[in-house]
C-alpha cells in the first residue's frame, strides 16, 4: 500500500510518500539534483522492498512539493532538523535511515542528532566526507537548466550507462525540473562550492554516531566520487561498511537495482546482528 500525504512539521508542511507495512521504520532521503523528490527517488524502490517495512519518503525542504520555510534558505541544518521533526510528528520512536548523495550527509548528521532514534543508516554516493570537493559534475548537476536539454545533461552524468538515459526518463525530469525551478534556484546558487562545505560533516559530528552504517558507492561515480566521498567517511565512523558496486555510477538504486535492494533488505533486517 502506497500513499502520498502532507505532514505538518514545526508549522511547515512536509510531502511524503509512505509505503510498506507495520514493519520497522525506514526513512529515505533523496538527493540534491533539480527536479528530485522524495517519490521520484525511492517510489521504485519501495514498491520492490514490499511490506516488511514501514518507508517514509519525504520531499525535503525546497524540493517538489515541500517548500522552504519562511525565513530559510535550506541547507543541512533545516533538512536535518526537519527529518527528526517528520518522525517525531508522526510518533515513530526508532526508525533506520536512507539518503542518497546529499540525502546521506542529512542521513548522518540525524544518526548524530538523535543516537537514541536512528538504528542504522544506509548512506548511498553519498555526501558530507570532511575535505570532499565540489566536483564539476555536481556543479554542472546543481547548475542544469529547467526542460529537457538541461534534464538530459543532468540524467547523463548520473549514471555510468547510458542507455538508462531515455527519452520518458528526461521528459518525467524535465517536468519536475521546471516545477520546482523556482524553489531550487535559491538552494544552490553560485558559487557553489559553500553548498559542499556546508553539506560537509565534522570529524566530530562522525564520531557522534553510534549506529551501524553502510555506505554503497558506485565505482564510476564522479558527481561523488569514491576516493573523496566515501572512503574519507571509514577513518570517523565507528561502525561502517562499504560496499562498491562496479560499472555503477551516481545512482546505484537505478543501475543496480535487484543488488541495492538486496543490500538494504540484508542491513535494515531486525535481526541482523551488529
Amino acid at each position: 500500500m502506497t500513499t502520498l500525504r502532507t505532514v505538518t512539521v514545526d508549522g511547515a508542511p512536509v510531502h511524503v510518500l509512505e509505503s510498506g507495512g507495520t514493519g520497522p521504520a525506514v526513512l529515505m532521503l533523496h538527493g540534491s539534483g533539480p527536479g528530485t523528490t522524495g517519490s521520484g527517488a525511492w517510489a521504485a524502490t519501495a514498491q520492490a522492498l514490499g511490506t516488511s517495512w514501514h518507508l517514509l519518503a519525504p520531499d525535503q525542504a525546497g524540493f517538489g512539493r515541500t517548500p522552504v520555510p519562511a525565513g530559510s534558505r535550506g541547507g543541512l541544518r533545516l533538512w536535518t532538523e526537519q527529518a527528526a521533526g517528520l518522525m517525531d510528528a508522526l510518533g515513530i520512536e526508532h526508525y533506520a535511515v536512507v539518503g542518497h548523495s546529499m540525502g546521506g550527509a542529512v542521513a548522518l548528521a540525524l544518526a548524530a542528532a538523535r543516537p537514541q532514534q536512528v538504528t542504522r543508516v544506509v548512506a548511498v554516493s553519498t555526501m558530507g566526507a570532511p575535505g570532499a570537493p565540489l566536483s564539476a559534475e555536481l556543479e554542472a548537476i546543481w547548475a542544469a537548466p529547467a526542460g529537457p536539454p538541461g534534464a538530459r545533461d543532468m540524467l547523463s552524468r548520473l549514471v555510468l550507462d547510458q542507455a538508462l538515459v531515455t527519452d520518458s526518463a528526461v521528459d518525467a525530469r524535465a517536468a519536475a525540473m521546471r516545477a520546482g525551478a523556482a524553489a531550487f534556484a535559491s538552494l544552490f546558487p553560485p558559487p557553489r562550492a559553500r553548498w559542499v562545505d556546508e553539506l560537509t560533516l565534522s570529524a566530530q559530528t562522525l564520531a557522534a554516531i553510534r549506529a551501524p552504517v553502510l555506505l554503497v558507492h558506485g565505482a564510476e561515480d564522479r558527481v561523488t566520487p569514491l576516493g573523496t566521498a566515501a572512503q574519507p567517511l571509514l577513518e570517523h565512523l565507528a561502525d561502517v561498511r562499504l560496499h562498491v558496486l562496479g560499472r555503477c555510477g551516481h545512482v546505484p538504486a537505478i543501475e543496480h537495482p535487484h543488488e541495492f535492494r538486496q543490500l538494504l533488505s540484508c542491513f535494515l533486517r531486525p535481526d541482523r546482528g551488529h
